[in-house]
């Protein structure tokens, strides 16, 4: 049996119409009335996360900012933290403010900004989270954050993603939760090592774990569970490494995955 289910939120729980439909409600009660752990695993902020997290409610420890944080619901106790490291924070404001990017970082769960824009209103209408302009950026790349976050148009962001990578080093990882949205994190901070981390807290091998996800920000925590599974909306990339691919998010394809496999339904 399948023992801890981690699920993407954003095109994977939640429709396009942002909600958890009350078909996907049921069958999340129904895997936590048989047994099962329910977690989501996002790219949001923990606050973000959080209020979807009880909306569903879900009192298991959840992973946030792709994994560099996993904090219970219940206590708010930090599990798992990896902030990103302060060179190379660094080195991304420099390489942002010569290249005249939008540049994002996370300080105690609130998000900051340089200067107001559109992409940082889009992103908080698209993640229902306030906002923080702070001019003198350089004092917050000082502090500890789990996130930063370019946006930008999808072909410069894969264009820019290589020379990231080779002008910050092995101590992160750069990866893409959305077209427009370049992450960046410590490089133990994936889906997959906190999927890792959660089910060694709750006593299960990986064999006994199912993610569910959409995007190439999902694929590390897919090739660690037991079975990986991609929402039929999701990229073809992530499609092609999962072991099975459900229906849209438009179509319940997380109330499918634990109707055929946790629950033993026929669909």
């Amino acid at each position: 049996m399948y023992k801890l289910i981690a699920i993407d939120i954003d095109d994977t729980l939640i429709n396009d119409d942002k909600e958890v439909t009350p078909a996907t409600q049921q069958a999340l009660e129904q895997a936590v009335a048989k047994g099962a752990v329910v977690t989501l695993a996002t790219g949001r902020a923990y606050a973000s996360a959080q209020a979807i997290a009880r909306q569903t409610g879900l009192n298991v420890p959840i992973i946030t900012y792709q994994g560099a944080l996993v904090k219970n619901l219940l206590d708010e106790q930090v599990l798992y933290e990896r902030y990103m490291p302060k060179v190379a924070a660094h080195k991304l404001f420099e390489y942002c403010i010569e290249n005249n990017l939008h540049l994002q970082t996370y300080i105690d769960d609130k998000l900051y900004a340089r200067e107001e824009n559109q992409k940082i209103i889009d992103y908080t209408i698209l993640n229902k989270t306030k906002y923080y302009i702070e001019p003198d950026f350089s004092k917050l790349v000082a502090q500890p954050t789990p996130k930063m976050l370019i946006i930008d148009e999808p072909d410069y962001l894969d264009e820019i993603a290589p020379v990231l990578r080779e002008l910050l080093g092995d101590g992160v990882h750069i990866t893409k939760s959305k077209p427009h949205f370049l992450e960046i994190m410590h490089h133990e901070g994936t889906k997959g090592h906190a999927l890792k981390f959660l089910a060694a807290h709750f006593g299960c091998e990986l064999s006994e774990c199912i993610a569910i996800g959409d995007s190439w920000n999902d694929h590390e925590m897919l090739e660690a569970a037991g079975l990986g599974v991609a929402m039929g909306n999701a990229i073809p990339a992530l499609k092609d490494i999962a072991d099975y691919v459900t229906t849209s998010n438009n179509e319940d394809g997380v109330k499918h995955v634990i109707d055929k496999f946790v629950l033993g339904v026929e669909v």
